[in-house]
């Protein structure tokens, strides 16, 4: 006999009076931490972008297009990536040539974009976490990990929930998502904060006022 199979014996051993089946256990979880309104909820998600080192702004539908064309200027990008299923108008402001996701893009080709824009999915106030689903308007995972500046446009209220259940709620959990809390960042022993490791430096969320 060998050690998995006397292992496995004293398993057996200790599970011979077992009940066959047990009740579930019902747990009464939280599903939000304390009562907040719509308006609190939006502040909570902006304070935690930010405490992550998120670089947050807001406008409107309207307004939209004028700050994206302008954080691409003041970032100096003269190319950014587009999902196939980005709003065209979001861009309309600015000159930056557009480059499609395309599956056969190299790593090496994504690196040489500036930046990406992006929707989300859904986003979470207590975490400060960003969710993308892989959608149209998001792309492939690839294009939001590779390219050094990310700005990611969430509706607010529509898209923003208070807790990780709330925001599972809104999940398929048979897409790829992507979870965001900040830029890439990573640490070594000696807790120096290393950011742009394993995707891009800097994270710019902008918060848009839904009509």
């Amino acid at each position: 006999m060998n050690s998995r199979e006397r292992i496995l014996g004293r398993v057996r051993r200790a599970l011979a009076d077992a009940p066959a089946e047990e009740a579930p256990i019902a747990r009464d979880y939280l599903r939000e931490h304390g009562q907040r309104t719509v308006g609190e909820t939006v502040e909570l998600l902006a304070e935690n972008l930010a405490d992550y080192r998120a670089v947050v702004h807001r406008t409107d539908a309207e307004g939209l297009p004028g700050v994206i064309a302008g954080l691409l200027g003041k970032r100096g990008a003269s190319s950014v990536l587009v999902p196939p299923g980005l709003d065209e108008a979001w861009l309309a402001a600015t000159g930056a040539t557009r480059v499609a996701d395309r599956a056969e893009s190299t790593p090496g080709e994504l690196d040489r974009v500036d930046s990406v824009v992006t929707g989300c999915a859904v986003a979470i106030a207590e975490t400060g976490t960003i969710v993308l689903d892989g959608s149209p308007d998001q792309g492939r995972r690839r294009i939001t990990l590779v390219p050094d500046h990310h700005i990611c446009v969430v509706r607010v209220p529509g898209q923003v929930v208070s807790s990780v259940p709330q925001g599972l709620e809104r999940l398929d959990p048979a897409r790829p998502l992507t979870w965001i809390s900040g830029p890439s960042a990573t640490s070594d022993i000696e807790l120096d904060r290393v950011e742009g490791v394993h995707g891009p430096r800097t994270l710019e969320v902008v918060l848009v006022a839904e009509d």
